[in-house]
């Protein structure tokens, strides 16, 4: 039966995603040798673990056929059965179909011959992980696939047929054959670290084989922000439920009840970090108090706020009214970064700061003049935080809105250098005026404010104090930046602050950041760099996890199956052994031997199913039993299956 296939690269993939975390991995050649004889001073004091053994990807679904076992080099046989593969990838026949999707005649070409049905051979085969060699070698090679008959060439291809549901199809063969003499590593996949990140100047002091100590403690602290909660007896002012949100968690002290009204705003605001229960994902709330919306003519303006999508803008996701508080109120709900502070809370909380700027005395001398790293901030980092605010700015003006709450206490920074503006569209609602006929017939207006705004905060920065900005210390300010910075910096201030006859535009900056443009766009794509490195590094472990939960779900099962001795015979034996030789190893003296690097190698084996032979000795050291890691293997898979089983009610 002919079949015509497209070859269509956007075919749904029959596979689940979330089942195959480790099914691809780069061909690397580098030496085992080096990086054990490295890894073997490591201990396993200073290991932290990430474990998720709910996860979907726990539960094998079907065989373990390999997916690359189209690749003809014996070299390749060990390492690419075992590490390229999953339990849940099964074979062609319907191991892998997504839930629902069947393999009956109701498929039939016959009553389709134009559309190619997911369960034919090539779509699944374009949904598989792709072979490693494939990105070495020219398209025109070929080589069969897995349960499938190869028929004589015609015109220089390769037909190849398979049967799926009592279906035969016929199609050509388009996977290129691997390259002649290549070879992979058995089992060693933690290649050193990439040239041009270990000579990376300023070069990072990270660990070897692990994420850098300060990633991960940064990571770490916003997850803990994501996850704080209140003892709702100790403020019971905070609402349990606020609309759709529940688990409010103050951002900022709470203001007292005579608290005056705000400058930025007008009202009394405050913060929240709350739980959308619709979607679960955490946001922030910014609750002003004791307003009642008259208008709804400005959800005209939310929605176009909602519909802004930029790095270094915080989003408005949606405003709602309130009475959860005791009191009118409109809420304002934003994406929420963990771990974020604001520009005053970093570079304007230092009193000391603002000493070049204080009234003195007659004839009394200023003192010393600041400079740059020694009281002044860098340039580069000026200019880093020139190019995102124009970047948020111009596309708030692209969009007709205006930005106005360009200010140090409504710019976030996350990280070293990453900014966002935040509480965008919160003065469209407040100072909405009903009676105009055209609500953003003032937006060229806001427009030039907000240059005006950007200017003010960049002479701040550049002053390392906000008493520079001060009308009176305009011109102390002015010298200080003359003296100390570069003159386009110089020069932006001054047309960003001065009075121009016709309307500006974000855009007319660009001339001046000029080439530094490329300068913040190489730091940030070598930041990116330096995180995928980072990345890298803990991309095994999910892996290596999985085996000692399955291992550690096997070993030590009293009356399982009503057999006091289940963990104690057959398969399950071998394992327990294989446990001792893991963990359990001792010195000569009778000391615990610690080392990471055998625990991994061993690891790495076990997974691959690699031919080397490894003794295993009991602990009365009565028995002695030499096995394969192939054989460890099976044994392994076998007994997690009989589990899986017993659990799922099959036994």
């Amino acid at each position: 039966m002919q079949q015509r296939m497209t070859n269509s690269s956007s075919s749904p993939s029959l596979l689940n995603d979330g089942a195959k975390p480790y099914a691809t991995h780069d061909p690397l050649g580098s030496p085992a040798s080096a990086m054990f004889n490295d890894f073997g001073g490591l201990t396993m004091s200073h290991r932290r673990k990430t474990p998720n053994p709910t996860a979907s990807e726990f539960i094998p679904k079907g065989g373990s056929t390999s997916r690359l076992s189209n690749m003809s080099q014996s070299s390749m046989s060990a390492f690419s059965q075992a590490l390229f593969s999953h339990p849940s990838m099964g074979g062609p026949t319907g191991a892998g179909l997504a839930p629902g999707m069947s393999l009956s005649a109701g498929s039939s070409p016959l009553h389709s011959p134009k559309i190619t049905p997911h369960t034919s051979p090539s779509p699944r085969r374009r949904s598989h992980t792709p072979n490693p060699a494939n990105y070495m070698v020219p398209t025109s090679a070929s080589t069969p696939v897995t349960n499938s008959v190869s028929q004589p060439p015609a015109a220089g291809e390769i037909i190849q047929k398979a049967t799926v549901g009592g279906t035969t199809y016929f199609y050509t063969d388009t996977t290129p054959a691997p390259l002649t003499g290549m070879v992979f590593p058995n089992y060693h996949i933690y290649p050193p670290t990439a040239p041009h990140i270990a000579y990376m100047q300023p070069k990072a002091n990270a660990p070897s084989f692990f994420m850098a100590d300060e990633l991960r403690q940064e990571l770490i602290n916003r997850h803990l922000i994501t996850m704080a909660q209140i003892d709702q007896a100790d403020m019971p002012g905070v609402p349990a439920e606020v609309d759709s949100y529940h688990s409010l968690f103050p951002l900022e002290p709470l203001p007292s009840p005579n608290r005056i009204k705000t400058s930025n705003f007008g009202y009394i605001t405050s913060c929240y970090k709350a739980v959308n229960s619709k979607d679960d994902l955490p946001y922030c709330l910014r609750r002003i108090h004791g307003f009642r919306l008259v208008n709804t003519k400005c959800m005209s303006l939310v929605d176009t706020w909602k519909k802004i999508q930029h790095s270094n803008i915080v989003t408005l996701r949606e405003m709602f009214t309130t009475k959860a508080f005791g009191e009118h109120s409109l809420v304002f709900a934003y994406d929420f970064h963990s771990g974020s502070e604001t520009m005053m809370s970093r570079h304007f909380n230092d009193p000391s700061a603002d000493a070049y700027f204080t009234k003195r005395k007659w004839g009394q001398h200023d003192g010393p003049l600041p400079r740059q790293h020694a009281g002044l901030l860098p340039e580069s980092l000026i200019w880093a935080y020139i190019v995102q605010l124009s970047s948020a700015l111009r596309t708030i003006h692209t969009a007709g809105l205006a930005c106005r709450v360009m200010d140090p206490t409504k710019i976030l920074i996350t990280g070293k250098t990453r900014l966002r503006v935040n509480c965008v569209g919160i003065f469209d609602v407040l100072n909405y005026d009903g009676s105009q006929n055209n609500p953003v017939a003032l937006m060229p207006q806001y427009q030039q404010a907000d240059l005006i705004s950007l200017g003010k905060v960049v002479l701040a920065l550049a002053c390392n104090s906000l008493a520079g900005i001060q009308r009176e210390n305009l011109q102390k300010a002015m010298e200080l930046v003359t003296i100390n910075y570069s003159s386009d910096l110089k020069n932006l201030i001054l047309y960003l602050l001065t009075e121009q006859n016709r309307m500006r535009s974000v855009n007319d900056i660009m001339p001046m950041i000029g080439a530094r443009f490329y300068t913040q766009l190489d730091a940030a794509q070598m930041r990116n760099d330096v995180i995928e490195e980072d990345l890298a590094k803990e991309v095994q472990n999910g892996r290596l996890f999985r085996l000692l939960a399955k291992l550690g779900t096997i070993n030590e099962r009293p009356e399982f199956q009503k057999d006091p001795s289940w963990s104690e015979t057959g398969d399950r034996y071998l394992l327990k052994l294989f446990r001792d030789h893991l963990f359990h190893q001792m010195t000569e003296a009778g000391t615990p031997w610690i080392d990471l690097s055998h625990i991994v190698s061993c690891l790495n084996k076990l997974d691959a199913g690699v031919p080397e032979k490894i003794s295993l000795i009991s602990r009365d050291e009565k028995s002695a039993l030499v096995v394969t890691y192939s054989d460890l293997k099976r044994c392994f898979e076998n007994t997690f299956q009989e589990l899986v089983a017993a659990a799922n009610g099959q036994l």
